[in-house]
């Protein structure tokens, strides 16, 4: 019975080691998650303090400068993006709460507005700037 005893206790004692281990290793993991909270946190603080000072732009440097107008581009080229996919949708949005109509709506399905016709939202034609150039240097 010895025999028994001696191999209950060590089945114990690695049963204890292994559930410590495993309690080691669960804390690891979640010490592990929690840093990377913090970590994306910290990313989004410093975005939104990148956007402060790009909407404030204050005390611009010719650096700061060009990576504001990168960022305009940019903004510029979502919204004709945006633009190119409510014209393949056959939508358009309300000018006042942002729902997506059809181009042929008169009146807005989620707020009721009334939709004004526009002339040209298509990022496809040519602004009137864009056709006095060409005519310019014909």
């Amino acid at each position: 019975m010895a025999l028994f005893e001696k191999l209950g206790d060590t089945i114990l004692n690695v049963g204890k080691d292994v559930s410590q281990k495993v309690k080691d290793v669960s804390g690891i993991t979640k010490l592990r998650i929690d840093i990377r909270a913090k970590e994306d946190f910290i990313n989004k603080q410093y975005m939104e303090l990148g956007k402060a000072c790009y909407e404030r732009r204050q005390s611009e440097t010719e650096e700061e400068e060009a990576i504001f107008e990168r960022i305009d581009e940019a903004v510029s080229e979502i919204h004709k993006m945006e633009l190119q996919i409510l014209e393949l949708k056959g939508t358009k949005k309300c000018p006042s709460c942002g729902a997506e109509v059809s181009d042929l709506a008169e009146y807005c399905s989620v707020c009721g507005e009334k939709i004004s016709v526009v002339v040209s939202d298509s990022p496809y034609e040519e602004t009137p700037s864009e056709e006095a150039e060409e005519q310019e240097t014909t």
